[in-house]
């Protein structure tokens, strides 16, 4: 009789993740529901109870500090000691897993807008995208749109799905939801807006904690598979911003794969913020680049499957010792 290898630990992890992927993918067919943002509404809520804009920076820091400590610490060690009373903890994995990933549906959102901006129907396109970004859409152009769609599937991608997978395969399901919640706490007290600007101060140090080695292997991958004969110029170029706690390196590093300008002056509550321009050489983005962007980001993300896929083969393969 065949004996068939245990699947346990990172291999177990491994197939978990995409049996999830998987059933997200067939429920965003039908409708695109996000639980998480009843919690974010709970945030906005306490933001509006705790953050006074007449207390002095160091009073809203703190406020924002302590918002997080006394939100988080118990959903955790309820959530924890929740597990103990599972008797099937693969499916409690994959219910937290389920929650934590982002939703699955902004390729085809970014491709509706890439086709409403071709038909040169600019408010539609805004309409479109507007629900998925935090900054001002009513004034933009159509290269202003295009570019924001193209850094909201980069960032949606890597710090909803890339980065959310990467905690669950190295801490589980409790890792991966704690990582969500905390970054829902970021969307919501975002220091872009000038309301949370010592508020969200806290969740946005966090998040950038959090995410700076997932960035940097998403970036990696990136250079390896996507810039072909450019690889060690581009390197060069990005090693200024490698040790920076942001998204700097992650954006320029999408800006010279595509040869496109990302970047630049944005509004957030009508306040213009001015942020970095990458890749000046490059030109300015069009609707055909929003379609080439989600290319890249598929292409990347079927190369980590087979790499996991790969590494579940050789984990099973390998003699029990």
């Amino acid at each position: 009789m065949m004996n068939f290898p245990e699947i346990t630990g990172l291999s177990f992890s491994v197939l978990l993740l995409f049996s999830v992927l998987l059933v997200k993918f067939i429920v965003t067919r039908f409708s695109d529901p996000r639980p998480l943002h009843y919690f974010r509404f709970y945030c906005q809520r306490l933001s509006d109870k705790v953050n006074n804009s007449s207390n002095s920076q160091n009073q809203q820091h703190i406020a924002g500090l302590v918002a997080i400590l006394v939100t988080l610490s118990p959903l955790l060690v309820i959530l924890w000691l929740f597990e103990a009373f599972i008797e099937v903890p693969w499916l409690w994995q994959g219910l937290l897993l389920y929650l934590a990933l982002g939703s699955l549906s902004l390729g085809e959102t970014s491709l509706s807008v890439a086709k409403a901006l071709a038909a040169q129907q600019k408010y539609l396109a805004r309409e479109t995208l507007t629900p998925w970004l935090l900054r001002d859409t009513r004034q933009l152009s159509p290269m202003g749109l295009a570019k924001a769609c193209i850094e909201s599937q980069l960032l949606h991608h890597c710090a909803q799905l890339f980065t959310v997978s990467f905690f669950f395969l190295i801490g589980g399901g409790l890792a991966a939801i704690a990582y969500r919640l905390l970054l829902e706490m970021h969307f919501s007290w975002n220091v872009k807006r000038q309301r949370f600007l010592h508020f969200g101060q806290s969740a946005d140090q966090l998040v950038k904690i959090l995410q700076w080695l997932p960035v940097r292997l998403f970036v990696l991958l990136l250079l390896l598979f996507t810039s072909g004969k450019n690889l060690v110029l581009f390197t060069r170029l990005l090693r200024p911003y490698f040790f920076r706690l942001n998204n700097d390196l992650l954006i320029y590093c999408f800006a010279l794969t595509l040869g496109i300008k990302l970047g630049g002056v944005a509004s957030y509550d009508q306040q213009k913020l001015r942020r970095p321009a990458f890749n000046d050489p490059g030109r300015q983005p069009e609707p055909a680049d929003i379609i080439h962007a989600g290319k890249r980001i598929k292409q990347l993300s079927v190369i980590c499957s087979f790499f996991l896929l790969f590494t579940v083969v050789l984990l099973l393969a390998m003699p029990k010792v």
